[in-house]
């Protein structure tokens, strides 16, 4: 066995003799920059492929921001699943990270993955992996997804929308958000000494900043007559797909059922666009909005599990 990077994209047939669901993304991500063929590895017996991984980031130009490929060979025994996988991950990470904080890790499964055994056994010999590099879970999270003909609420006079002003505007809202939030990245944004303004920064900056879609789309809930915002939703498109990107309650204001008044918003915007389906995620244990999800049309059609690295460099054996 010996473990190289990709030549070029001339290769990619070679990374996609292994299946996984971001197949399809992997030739427009390798033109447009957001992946290299120096962060696609894979592992090889003579021609046969035993495993591969691979890195991306949001911004042609920037360091990898994801390991969002990490597959081996379904043929494989346990033990060849832990000796290949291992070696891969880290021969590939050195090269890619160095000595720098590993990206996150980012796994999308089906829907039941834990109810069939085969699939559950090959993603348990993958997290074994990357708990032996030293890597823990982060989150389980739902993957939903609104498609058209699903009824989309008529508004309500509870609230009043307007469109988000400037950036300052919105962080204004996001800042008190985090507040008691229940999503898992917040929690290690704030856990990890970031105030919840430069948590709010960072999420804004780095994500939302991003999106091409209109920022006329973007909206705040107000309280009508008065004027207090209530909350917001930013409906966007990322580099896929459109999206319910972020919804938020202030702190003040939740427990009155006013998040399903907000998504409906959001919903109501894309769905006005004539977009071929909404995608959203929220994490596993925050109930109260998977359940407003589910209330609005949207179904779970796959879950996702992330994994984080708490120090740079290789620890575990």
């Amino acid at each position: 066995m010996y473990v190289r990077r990709l030549a070029g994209p001339e290769e990619l047939d070679l990374f996609l003799r292994l299946t996984y669901s971001l197949d399809h993304e992997l030739a427009d991500d390798l033109a447009t920059g957001r992946r290299l063929p120096s962060w696609m590895w894979v592992a090889l017996d003579g021609d046969r492929l035993l495993g591969r991984v691979a890195w991306w980031t949001g911004t042609a130009g920037a360091a990898p921001q994801m390991l969002d490929v990490f597959d081996l060979a379904p043929e494989l025994s346990a033990e060849e699943r832990a000796e290949v996988g291992l070696r891969l991950l880290r021969t590939a990470t050195a090269a890619v990270a160095g000595d720098a904080r590993r990206p996150e890790y980012i796994r999308f499964l089906p829907a039941d993955w834990r109810e069939v055994p085969e699939t559950r056994s090959h993603l348990e010999s993958l997290f074994s992996v990357l708990e032996r590099t030293g890597a823990r879970p982060l989150v389980e999270r739902l993957r939903l997804e609104w498609r058209p003909g699903t009824p989309v609420p008529e508004p309500t006079d509870r609230l009043e929308f307007r469109p988000v002003r400037d950036r300052e505007d919105l962080l204004a809202l996001m800042t008190p958000v985090m507040e008691g939030t229940l999503d898992a990245h917040g929690r290690a944004g704030l856990a990890s000494g970031l105030s919840a303004r430069e948590a709010a920064e960072l999420h804004h900056d780095e994500e939302l900043a991003r999106y091409s879609s209109p920022r006329a789309w973007w909206r705040v809930a107000e309280l009508p007559g008065s004027g207090e915002p209530v909350g917001f939703v930013v409906p966007a498109r990322n580099d896929y797909h459109h999206v319910i990107a972020y919804l938020g309650v202030l702190p003040a204001h939740r427990g009155h059922g006013y998040v399903d008044d907000i998504l409906a918003e959001g919903t109501r915007i894309l769905a006005a666009a004539g977009v071929p389906r909404i995608r959203a995620a929220t994490d596993l244990g925050n109930a109260p909005m998977a359940a407003s999800f589910a209330r609005a049309g949207y179904v779970t059609f796959e879950r996702a599990v992330n994994y984080v690295w708490d120090a740079p460099g290789e620890s575990g054996s």
